[in-house]
């Protein structure tokens, strides 16, 4: 062993031994394919239950950002289908553009104290993730909106009582990719195709740099393997770009599945001394050419998804929905399950916790 790599690793053991940000454990990676092929693989983790559900929103609809009386409001573009959790926000979804947005904790973050003048509204974090699915189409419209600040988060209590402290990711079709976070106070917006990675502390800038660090290493030498946020930045990012660049829509599936169940934490696992990282309840993967959204629950055998090609958004459309805990999968059967939604009163967004 050469000189060098003796002391990268023993670098490696330093960073490894500095003490972490406690955070949740949920992952995003996107897959660039061949011919065109882009998909979005998505972890969700949490301390408890989430009521989680699958809904179609149609176009037309008229949206109010639960943050009070000068609260965003805004009529949806595009029609989309979303994750529920709590019956009261939006987690994940895909709508009918190919754009993917998620929503993954962030404990560093720190929302605005003196929101932008102007036009700007405020919207709770619950509603965050819909208002971007309902109004663009691609990474880079939505950024260009974004950066103008038409809207501001404002942060909620979750139902099980722990604060909605979060960042987004966003990819659409093209495998262009953006990360959204409030630092200290500021929204701050990474941009790049590239960035096709994201987990939870520390903040994406830290992410970038650690995992700059084991590319000197080569994932094929050592890679770190808890399930602390930075170690699973590393293995994603590596996998990802280490399967195969297939344009095949279900080995792509596959292999997409296949990174995000390396990084997922096993039902029941805890870590001493750090209550915040959490079993992972579900998986979610979205073929962003083909516009099929896949659903995993890790306490189910099988796989459903969503053909949005099938689906008429049209405004009018009856909002519906797919309740998992009811759904043919929890029986253990799995497939398409585009044509088993029912129509079904749309949730509130979880309301700001300053709302006025």
């Amino acid at each position: 062993m050469t000189r060098y790599r003796i002391c990268i690793l023993l670098l490696g053991v330093l960073i490894l031994s500095l003490p972490m940000r406690i955070s949740q454990a949920c992952t995003r990676a996107v897959f660039l394919g061949a011919d065109h092929l882009v998909i979005t693989g998505r972890t969700m983790d949490w301390y408890s239950p989430m009521g989680t559900n699958l809904w179609i929103f149609p176009r037309g609809m008229q949206r109010d950002g639960a943050a009070g009386r000068n609260s965003a409001k805004w009529i949806s573009k595009y029609g989309s289908v979303v994750t529920s959790v709590f019956d009261g926000g939006t987690a994940d979804g895909m709508n009918e553009k190919g754009l993917v947005v998620n929503l993954l904790y962030l404990v560093e973050t720190q929302y605005e104290t003196h929101p932008a003048e102007g036009s700007s509204r405020p919207i709770s974090i619950a509603a965050w993730a819909q208002y971007i699915l309902d109004n663009y189409a691609t990474v880079d419209e939505a950024v260009a909106a974004l950066s103008q600040q038409p809207i501001y988060a404002v942060p909620t209590m979750s139902p099980d009582g722990h604060p909605g402290q979060v960042h987004i990711s966003i990819s659409d079709a093209s495998g262009d990719s953006a990360i959204l976070e409030y630092i200290d106070g500021k929204l701050v917006i990474h941009h790049s195709r590239a960035y096709q990675v994201m987990t939870n502390s520390p903040v994406f800038d830290q992410q970038l740099a650690l995992n700059d660090y084991w590319k000197q290493i080569g994932g094929t030498v050592m890679l770190p393997g808890t399930n602390r946020a930075a170690d699973r930045f590393v293995r994603a990012s590596f996998y990802i770009n280490a399967v195969p660049k297939t344009g095949d829509a279900n080995e792509g599936t596959a292999e997409v599945f296949s990174v995000m169940r390396n990084v997922s934490v096993p039902l029941g696992i805890s870590t001493a001394g750090q209550p915040n990282i959490s079993s992972t309840l579900w998986r979610t993967v979205s073929n962003q050419r083909d516009l099929i959204y896949y659903f995993e629950s890790t306490r189910y055998p099988s796989i459903v998804w969503v053909r949005l090609s099938a689906i008429n958004f049209a405004a009018g459309q009856p909002v519906r929905e797919l309740k998992l805990a009811t759904a043919a999968q929890a029986s253990g059967a799995g497939g398409d399950v585009t044509a088993k939604f029912v129509a079904a009163k749309p949730f509130a967004f979880l309301p700001a916790t300053d709302a006025k």
